[in-house]
């Protein structure tokens, strides 16, 4: 998230932060796709990682960005921490460890995120080359120790890190060692948000597997595919995970807000200053708990929206819904992990027969793949049946959802094609992990120093 909210309007009942999410509701022909991706920065010279101040550092390149774009500064004090473009649309941030996201603008089909996704790319490697800087697409830093690992100057982010250690013993790599893509999408009303959530929540391991990519930590193999989504096991489980509640068929926005106000807060900002708040939950907070400790206590729409950004379940309700379970990976999967969910939930056969496929699941057998998939991946099983099996089907669900849709580029092809990359895994059976962990024992002799050629941007 680039921007925290500030929007200053009161709340008074629990039935308000209902009705917010519910406000998020769009026809289904006004459905559109935002994509996010992070990436690590570092220096080619030496693979070393981009600090945030300095001639060449994590500033100068959102500097040299708001030059080339015109996008407006984002300011935390004096500090610039990212830029957000002048339609409100689009955005460009910073994480705790100087991994560049781009948060691309709500567009209406794959098509157009991926030439958003690369047009980005193209700019950044203008501004970020005289400088020596590259960026690397994968899942979890493969070299740089958490001492090594610079820290940005976010308000937000020194909160956290405070916070992370007395919760979970991984949240401090999640914040500094870890990369992902996230797709965000619309729902029409309640009963289809609850049924995307549904499914996807259920699926949300699968997409861990296919898109697996961090093999490695602190220059050797880690014994996992995906670090990453062994480190989302204990970063923070009041926040985290799988939400039990979303598999009951009345599922519905009181049921995520109920449970969102008994998560302690990260933080509220007022008069541009951030107070620490992870004392008390966001009930406790409406209940009057902050009053006598900040000036004006009373908790606003924005200080509800900004709480909403700080709970990280595998798929997060906003006024929207966040696919959260996939590693950072190169390009191509940029593209496909929007393609993935727009081809499962955007068909409403699709949709359906993801359902089927998902209906008996439950909550423990879903637990239980989500915590095999970070060692096992595809290899991994769920009442019985392989990982890589569930993967074939839903992949081929999300095929058939895309080229339902028929959004063809200028050469006559629909968004299916940006599966590929998926499909690629599926042949070979192997996921990109294996593929650097075969590197990593035969053409890289042992090192991880060749991924940040083999993988950079």
């Amino acid at each position: 998230m680039a921007r925290d909210t500030t929007d200053q309007t009161p709340l008074s009942s629990v039935s308000e932060l209902s009705s917010y999410l519910e406000k998020g509701a769009r026809r289904p022909e006004e459905f559109l796709i935002g994509t996010e991706h992070e990436k690590f920065a570092f220096f080619r010279a030496d693979h070393s990682p981009v600090p945030y101040f300095g001639d060449a550092s994590i500033s100068a390149l959102l500097k040299g960005m708001q030059a080339k774009l015109g996008w407006e500064p984002i300011m935390d004090g004096e500090n610039i921490i990212g830029l957000g473009e002048r339609s409100g649309m689009g955005a460009i941030s910073i994480e705790p460890g100087g991994q560049f996201e781009l948060s691309g603008a709500p567009v209406e089909t794959i098509h157009e995120t991926c030439r958003e996704s690369n047009q980005h790319l193209a700019v950044l490697k203008e501004i970020a080359e005289p400088m020596g800087i590259r960026f690397l697409g994968i899942g979890g830093s493969p070299k740089w120790s958490f001492a090594e690992t610079p820290r940005m100057p976010k308000s937000r982010y020194e909160i956290m890190t405070r916070y992370m250690p007395k919760v979970g013993a991984q949240g401090l790599d999640m914040m500094y060692r870890t990369c992902t893509i996230q797709v965000n999408l619309d729902f029409s009303s309640e009963e289809d948000m609850a049924a995307k959530m549904r499914v996807s929540m259920k699926l949300q391991p699968v997409a861990t597997a296919l898109f697996a990519s961090s093999p490695f930590t602190e220059g050797k193999p880690n014994g996992l595919l995906s670090w990453r989504g062994d480190i989302w096991r204990d970063t923070d489980n009041r926040r985290a995970g799988i939400l039990p509640f979303v598999f009951n068929q009345d599922f519905g926005f009181k049921d995520y807000v109920e449970w969102a106000l008994d998560v302690p807060m990260y933080f509220v900002v007022r008069d541009g200053k951030y107070h620490d708040c992870t004392h008390v939950t966001f009930r406790q907070f409406m209940n009057g708990a902050l009053k006598g400790e900040i000036k004006d206590w009373e908790p606003t729409m924005g200080d509800w929206t900004n709480h909403l950004s700080t709970l990280f379940p595998d798929v997060r309700l906003k006024r929207f819904l966040e696919m959260r379970g996939a590693d950072g990976g190169p390009w191509r999967r940029i593209c496909a992990l929007p393609a993935f969910w727009v081809g499962l939930l955007y068909d409403d056969a699709a949709l359906a027969d993801a359902e089927t496929l998902t209906k008996d699941w439950t909550f423990e057998d879903v637990t239980a793949m989500r915590d095999a998939v970070p060692a096992k991946g595809l290899k991994a099983e769920i009442r019985g049946k392989a990982v890589y099996d569930v993967a074939r089907d839903v992949v081929a669900i999300s095929k058939a959802g895309l080229k339902a849709r028929n959004r063809l580029n200028r050469d006559g092809q629909d968004e299916s094609i940006f599966l590929q990359p998926l499909e690629e895994v599926l042949a070979k059976k192997a996921t990109m992990a294996e593929d650097m962990l075969a590197l990593y024992h035969g053409r890289w002799n042992g090192s991880v120093e060749p991924v940040f050629e083999d993988y950079q941007y």
